[in-house]
């Protein structure tokens, strides 16, 4: 294998050889379709900049370089002439490139056609289908959701519905992905849907009519209930994000809000001229918003606030955080902090801010190389990215866990120290830290294993069939969780605790032995204080099961929006402390003050 990767790999470097001598011009034409869009996703991606010119970036000579490239080119001449079989050379060319890249950081990487369009699509929002999500069960495809506003929730389609047939071809089996494809394709054609729906004795055909979806970057705005205080979700930097927020914030600051609570949790990124537009939502004009710094001076680019806030100055704005706030989404929260903006709640966010280019590949666009240029840094000189996460999985495993390991030992007094405009102390080493810390909600095994097999959203459709006058206000009693006990039992749901792995071992252990017989009362005390224990589990997970139960229920039956009202917003921990902050007279300017009386005093 690893002389078959050489091989590709010197054909690689042979072609780069010849774009080397084709000169600038030719290098300047391979990368004109490159015309598009700036990315802070997981990454940055710039497909505007031109690539830097090899002859002043590369230390070494052009000869030096050649020589290298003429014993790469020559072994791969040599294999692929006189190797004992053929040799696929597409698949060559693939592996030797990612040979080049398998040094580089993990986000280097070469993508292919649907990898690319999946990136396209998830920037631009929007596709040609019936819109709705849809997920593979038990060997059939289950549509989860049907999102708002699109031919599939206008036709009646609903969560849970089982699709059976798509234009009289069977879903048995079938991956979601093969069903989401046959069900996209142009706007205005039709798709045929037979549907199995609980509660209906026989299948429903359905013709749906295909059309353009847009997919929204904000999930929810409105108020916390019983208060005065806005809040708004986003999910996603895309490229309608700026507008759907101005128009979100807007419609807030006509009800004069008290207060506003910017939830970023989970929000993995997506384009940096989207995260430059929301951070001028709230910061003043010419305040600086990140900037990137790599080998090259030409990697260095500083992106201000180019018009004044729409967000008036003078009220409070809190921010939630958490692991999965990345990029784009840290850039934001950065900016925010550092210009004493507002007050992160939640916790440290992923650690992510590589700045990357698209290069083609292939003529045809279907192979695109995505490499990384340069680093984000916050207005206070932070750097965005984790050192740990930017290695490629398999390289270094000793030092990357050492790594991670030490960095999540760190104390506070341990990190590098940087200052706010107003003299605040943050901290760097990757990623954001925010103000006020929230305590991470842990799930049990049972709640895991009940969520990953999807029993909540299961049990939701069934109750929802047998009760169609059920109301989003409704609340979980306890005897429709003793219904769902039940339910699960029929299903056979099981799961294994940490005893009963114990157990496990030890009866595979003593089998070996041949020494069943010995232990057998011993195991089987064993086995009836795993089976107690789990008993257990489930009590001590009622009100887990309840919050869930109604979370499945809403959303089934009020969609997105009723979710958020009756399921999220009331009880959610962050956003409660976010309140709190906001209501409390003198809290939300003693955090941010705090900082500075420390950072005075030392």
């Amino acid at each position: 294998m690893l002389r078959y990767t050489v091989q590709l790999f010197g054909l690689t470097v042979f072609a780069l050889a010849l774009i080397w001598f084709a000169g600038p011009g030719d290098a300047a034409q391979t990368n004109a379709a490159a015309e598009g869009v700036l990315w802070a996703d997981t990454v940055h991606i710039n497909l505007d900049e031109e690539p830097v010119d090899v002859e002043t970036s590369v230390p070494q000579s052009r000869d030096t370089f050649m020589k290298s490239v003429r014993k790469l080119t020559q072994t791969a001449f040599s294999i692929r002439n006189n190797y004992m079989e053929d040799i696929d050379v597409d698949e060559m060319i693939k592996s030797g490139i990612v040979g080049m890249l398998s040094d580089l950081d993990r986000f280097s990487v070469l993508m292919e056609k649907e990898a690319f369009d999946d990136l396209m699509e998830n920037t631009h929002g929007k596709y040609s289908g019936l819109g709705m999500q849809i997920d593979s069960r038990d060997d059939r495809i289950v549509i989860i959701a049907p999102i708002e506003g699109t031919p599939a929730q206008r036709k009646g389609l609903r969560a849970g519905d089982i699709i059976w047939e798509i234009n009289g071809q069977s879903t048995e089996e079938m991956k979601s992905s093969d069903a989401a494809k046959i069900m996209r394709g142009e706007a205005g054609t039709s798709v045929t849907l037979t549907i199995k729906r609980a509660g209906s004795a026989e299948l429903l055909e359905y013709d749906v009519e295909r059309a353009v979806i847009e997919l929204k970057s904000v999930n929810y705005a409105g108020l916390i209930p019983g208060t005065d205080i806005g809040y708004v979700r986003l999910s996603k930097f895309a490229e309608t994000t700026s507008r759907e927020l101005r128009q979100a914030i807007s419609d807030l600051n006509e009800q004069n809000i008290s207060g506003l609570i910017f939830d970023l949790r989970s929000n993995g990124g997506g384009l940096l001229d989207q995260a430059k537009e929301t951070a001028e939502l709230f910061l003043d004009e010419g305040r600086e918003i990140v900037y990137t710094k790599g080998r090259e001076e030409t990697s260095e680019r500083h992106f201000r606030s180019d018009r004044p806030p729409l967000y008036p100055a003078g009220k409070p704005l809190v921010i939630l955080v958490d692991e999965g706030t990345a990029s784009a989404s840290e850039i934001v929260a950065g900016a925010i902090q550092d210009w004493d903006r507002g007050i992160l709640v939640g916790n440290q966010t992923y650690g992510k801010g590589l700045v990357q280019q698209i290069f083609p590949v292939s003529q045809d666009g279907s192979v695109q190389l995505k490499l990384t240029t340069a680093k984000y840094y916050v207005p206070s000189g932070r750097c965005i990215q984790k050192p740990e996460r930017q290695a490629k999985p398999g390289h270094q495993v000793v030092a990357l866990e050492s790594a991670e390991e030490d960095s999540d030992s760190l104390t506070l007094d341990d990190r590098e120290v940087y200052f706010t405009n107003a003299g605040r102390t943050v901290y760097g080493g990757g990623g954001i830290i925010p103000d006020v810390e929230v305590e991470r909600e842990l799930w049990q095994p049972i709640e895991i294993n009940l969520e990953r097999k999807s029993l909540f959203f299961d049990f939701a459709i069934k109750y929802i069939a047998s009760h169609p006058g059920v109301t989003p206000d409704f609340e979980v009693t306890d005897a429709i969780v003793n219904d769902f006990r039940k339910f699960i039992q029929d299903e056979e749901f099981t799961y294994k605790s940490a005893l009963q792995i114990a157990v496990d071992e030890m009866r595979e252990s003593v089998k070996e032995q041949e020494k069943s017989e010995l232990f057998s009362a011993s195991l089987a005390e064993m086995d009836r204080l795993v089976a107690e224990e789990k008993a257990q589990d489930f009590e001590n997970s009622i009100p887990y099961i309840k919050k869930a139960l109604k979370r499945e229920v809403v959303s089934s039956i009020a969609g997105e929006r009723g979710r958020y009202e009756h399921t999220i917003l009331p009880v959610d921990p962050a956003i409660k402390e976010a309140v709190r902050i906001i209501t409390t007279p003198g809290e939300y300017t003693k955090i941010i003050t705090k900082g500075i009386e420390r950072a005075e005093s030392n």
